[in-house]
């Protein structure tokens, strides 16, 4: 796509130029006048970006971080998780900073920009491995949560199986196929990013639900005096349980992912000098989630939660109506899950179209691209969930080493690069760094993952 001078419309509030380095700018549709259907576009406001950024990073994190706490302690626990929310935000910095001297509005331009044509392409893959591989186990997860799981010959009835009964419409495929048509799929259609503003406040509010629930069960269990006071330092009392405390580093390291987004939530905003405010509000916004879910979480079940603190809801909470506030939890999760998917599918669909028709119009100006597109991986993500063995395994994978590269290596690398010249000696030492606890990172995560698969000589994810 060639951009000449953009005037800006006479109904902006602010002006805000944008700019391209290559022919086809892959990631995200620009601010200008691209087709009639958007010339009342005024710009998106501060909450909205706030709301998209916020949803973007909580996904399914706020389920993995407060077993994090059982290793390393509470104090350790929730100082990992304010440093890694301040890291993210000096990498999120890095893309901006060399965005703007590059004159690029896309994380594939900008990658473009400092190694060229097969950097972009490298992050466009990355991009499509991390999203298409969240996407499936979000809808593994809902289908988990709705319909029940099968693991080791052990069922676990699914929410709508308890409530009714087991009956074919409540069963995994009929369900996802109704959440596919009747959420995913219209949900996904919109155009522009901050078109899904309202379902992720939405989505964050479903997740302030979860955390309600569990803060007031846990303040009713202490008052009761039927819960003790968790441990607030690490326990190492030999080298094994010194070595423990690396394997919560890739959680904590992929609880903020969210860059592939900064770039689309930036072009749309009315001024762009509000990205800065919005990625530190949003950040902000989730470590308060995630401080508050980790420590109540962990208060809650001490040493005996889970992996996935959405397994210690299913089993008798100790106090009233345990099994109400079990099924609260267990679908407002479902439908937070359910609205963090379109914020998710967005860039997926634009690095997509990137990759596959580089020199190309917008993708916002060929329907009939965009509804292939479109069609095409949700398609692919349905079967991925439903049908292909193993899947939640090999993204086990994959998807640890394509987000450490697009939340930290990718913005070192360009740091490190330094093509407009504007790098200091302290950005560059922090990015060594930011490399160096992201390929660790990634060791942890494949030796974790490849021993607990050999362990457990387990071949399938945990679906029905």
């Amino acid at each position: 796509m060639t951009i000449g001078d953009i005037t800006p419309k006479k109904d902006e509030k602010s002006e805000k130029s944008k700019y391209v380095v290559e022919e086809k700018d892959s990631l995200l549709p620009k601010r200008q006048d691209e087709d009639a259907g958007y010339d009342e576009f005024d710009g998106a406001s501060f909450t909205g970006a706030v709301f998209n950024l916020s949803t973007t990073i909580v996904g399914a994190g706020i389920m993995a971080l407060p077993a994090t706490m059982k290793v390393l302690g509470l104090v350790l626990g929730i100082a990992m998780i304010i440093f890694m929310a301040f890291l993210s935000d000096a990498s999120i910095e890095f893309l901006l900073r060399f965005s703007r001297a590059g004159k690029t509005t896309s994380y594939g331009g900008l990658m473009g920009d400092a190694f060229g044509k097969y950097g972009r392409i490298l992050l466009q893959i990355c991009v499509l491995v991390n999203n298409i591989g969240v996407l499936i186990v979000y809808m593994i997860i809902i289908g988990d949560v709705l319909s029940g799981t099968s693991s080791s010959g052990v069922h676990h009835a699914g929410v709508l199986e308890r409530w009714f009964g087991e009956h074919w419409w409540n069963g995994r495929t009929f369900v996802l196929t109704v959440t596919t048509l009747g959420i995913f799929s219209p949900l996904a259609c919109f155009k522009r990013i901050d078109s899904l503003r309202f379902t992720s406040a939405l989505s964050v509010a479903l997740a302030v639900v979860f955390l309600v629930i569990t803060v007031g069960i846990a303040i009713v269990k202490l008052i009761s005096g039927t819960i003790m006071m968790p441990r607030l330092l690490p326990d190492v009392t030999d080298l094994t349980s010194f070595w423990k405390l690396f394997t919560v580093v890739p959680v904590l390291v992929t609880a903020y992912i969210c860059h592939y987004n900064v770039h689309s939530i930036d072009n749309e905003l009315e001024d762009s000098s509000q990205i800065r405010p919005v990625v530190r509000t949003a950040l902000a916004l989730c470590s308060t989630v995630y401080i508050t879910t980790s420590f109540f979480g962990f208060l809650l079940f001490g040493d005996g939660i889970l992996d996935d603190v959405l397994a210690n809801f299913d089993t008798n909470l100790g106090i009233p109506y345990s099994s109400m506030l079990n099924d609260a939890v267990r679908v407002s999760y479902a439908a937070h899950l359910m609205l963090v998917f379109p914020i998710v599918f967005f860039p997926l669909r634009l690095n997509m179209d990137g990759l596959l028709f580089p020199s190309s119009r917008p993708l916002s100006q060929s329907n009939t691209r965009f509804a292939c597109i479109t069609i095409g991986l949700i398609t692919v993500i349905f079967l991925g969930a439903n049908y292909i063995p193993s899947i939640w395994d090999a993204f086990q994978f994959t998807g640890a080493t394509a987000a450490v590269c697009l939340g930290f290596i990718f913005p070192a690398a360009i740091t490190l690069r330094d093509s407009h010249y504007i790098a200091t000696k302290k950005d560059k030492i922090l990015a060594v760094f930011m490399i160096i606890l992201a390929v660790f990172s990634n060791l942890v995560a494949i030796y974790s993952d490849a021993y607990a698969l050999f362990k457990n000589n387990s071949g399938s994810g945990p679906r029905a």
